[in-house]
């Protein structure tokens, strides 16, 4: 199967609500014929296979249709977050050669400038509001598109996507994902996640990040299931939807949850119609856990993990929401997971290692990075996560700590050298070191040890605001520690495991 069967399958239920946001719906028939617009107008803009576009956006109807129509053309789909700064948006389009963007209206003046930096850059496209000097409205893109399927051949090795992740090297990597590997997520997630054909789903995580567009979205698409779209998250908001429009199944990272249960206007008679609540993203703290379900026992708790790199891999369903708690759950019926050593050697039940995995739904690689594809991708078929955790001897993966620096928050990858780069501009820091921290409400959230430079002084809020004059908001430190050294290996590397380690000790995982 390729991305762009999955809405015509799923179009032969012609009247059926696809898509519902605010005042607006539209039939899946209508979605798959909106699709081949889209897919039509790249072919004959030039944009189809072989060619890269990008989109960024948040939430919102045209997502589906350009996500689905670009799979159609046989162009490369870039999702490119809604959250990075305009300098990393740069860097990122131009890195990943994109010739085509498509932009939200609400952000198009901020990227109305990139074709003069971004040298393969030659169209912007402005959806949903009027379009600046050297943009286009996306209507008029579409205009003379036929809504007939294109005329390309997709394979299911080709590349449809690329979504970007993290390390701990500052630009993120592109993920480039095939056809097959992004379809084959969405088939077992309908097969063993425990949907209903008649459950109406809220997409309230952004669609640029794999598992609110290709674990959720495209899943309940694959299922029939109406969608409700949130352009942003706001808990009262989503509780509202539970009530008016029928919403009973949703996606959730973590701190969604917290937000929910924590609301002032929370009670579990509102959310009464709400009867499935699959969540990931971030590690759910076992305590947060509990409180979700003492606050709302009727609800199906269905925790899944994955990467950007390897697809959703595990499920732990409903039954063992309490007797497995803490675990990722176990790997879909036809995935292949292990826990190597370090001599990449299978471990047994209990023993800690890397979690590590094979098969069809692995990434073709990160874009125009052969090195760091290398690390990752043996010849043998494995992926390594970097992530590190075992196999109970029922085949529960439990994860217990991260073998790389990124930090996840709320779900949002974060990269430790970016932040560094930043507060080693400030004139007073001699050196410094960034990792992650423990935080109820994100699971984690940047923090970093500073040392100062010889009689020079400063503040912690003032190092946390020129971080956040800098980057994204949400990437500043939220706690800095003045240090007059720092914990460093035999050949000088700064150990920030053993700094990090000072923060998590009373937690139950360092994750």
């Amino acid at each position: 199967m390729v991305i762009g069967e999955i809405l015509s399958d799923a179009a032969r239920v012609p009247d059926k609500a696809a898509i519902r946001m605010g005042g607006f719906e539209r039939s899946f028939v209508a979605l798959d014929r909106a699709a081949n617009r889209v897919g039509n107008a790249l072919c004959r803009a030039g944009y189809g296979k072989g060619h890269n576009v990008a989109i960024l956006s948040p939430n919102r109807p045209e997502y589906a249709e350009i996500h689905f129509g670009a799979a159609r053309s046989g162009a490369v789909l870039a999702h490119l977050s809604t959250r990075v700064s305009d300098g990393e948006i740069e860097r990122i389009v131009a890195a990943a050669d994109i010739e085509l963007l498509l932009v939200d209206a609400s952000l198009a003046r901020d990227v109305a400038d990139l074709p003069a930096s971004a040298p393969r850059l030659q169209r912007i496209v402005v959806l949903g509001g009027a379009a600046p000097a050297g943009t286009e409205p996306y209507e008029d893109f579409l205009s003379r598109a036929s809504d007939e399927p294109p005329p390309v051949a997709v394979a299911p090795r080709d590349p449809c996507l690329i979504n970007f992740t993290g390390g701990t090297t500052g630009l993120p990597k592109g993920v480039v994902a095939s056809h097959e590997s992004r379809t084959i997520g969405s088939v077992r997630a309908r097969r063993e996640f425990g949907l209903r054909e008649d459950d109406v789903f809220c997409c309230s995580t952004p669609m640029f990040h794999i598992a609110g567009l290709l674990v959720w979205f495209q899943t309940g698409i694959l299922n029939g299931n109406t969608q409700v779209l949130m352009q942003g998250w706001d808990a009262e908001e989503f509780m509202r939807l539970v009530e008016d429009e029928g919403v009973t199944a949703a996606f959730l990272v973590p701190n969604q949850i917290n937000a929910v249960i924590g609301h002032p206007r929370f009670s579990a008679e509102r959310l009464k119609g709400w009867r499935y609540c699959n969540f990931g993203g971030a590690p759910m703290p076992n305590a947060l856990a509990e409180r979700a379900m003492d606050a709302l026992p009727h609800l199906e708790w269905v925790e899944q993990y994955g990467q950007s790199e390897t697809g959703n891999l595990t499920v732990r369903p409903a039954r063992f929401a309490r007797s497995k708690m803490g675990s990722a759950g176990r790997a879909f019926s036809d995935v292949e997971i292990a826990i190597f050593d370090t001599g990449n050697r299978p471990l047994p039940p209990g023993e800690i290692g890397e979690v590590v995995t094979r098969g069809i739904h692995r990434m073709l690689g990160y874009y125009k990075d052969a090195e760091a594809t290398a690390e990752i991708l043996a010849s043998d078929g494995w992926i390594r996560t970097g992530d590190v955790g075992y196999l109970d001897k029922d085949g529960f993966l439990f994860l217990v700590d991260r073998s790389k620096d990124m930090i996840v928050s709320g779900g949002e990858n974060i990269y430790p050298s970016e932040i560094e780069d930043v507060l080693s501009q400030h004139p007073a820091v001699n050196e410094c070191a960034v990792f992650g921290i423990p935080d109820d409400r994100w699971g984690e959230v940047p923090a970093a040890h500073v040392v100062l430079e010889a009689d020079i002084r400063t503040e912690e809020e003032t190092l946390i605001a020129f971080v956040a004059d800098r980057i994204a908001r949400h990437k500043r430190p939220r706690h800095i520690r003045f240090v007059n050294s720092m914990p460093r290996t035999p050949v000088g590397k700064i150990q920030k495991n053993l700094i990090r380690m000072t923060y998590w000790k009373t937690r139950e995982r360092a994750i």
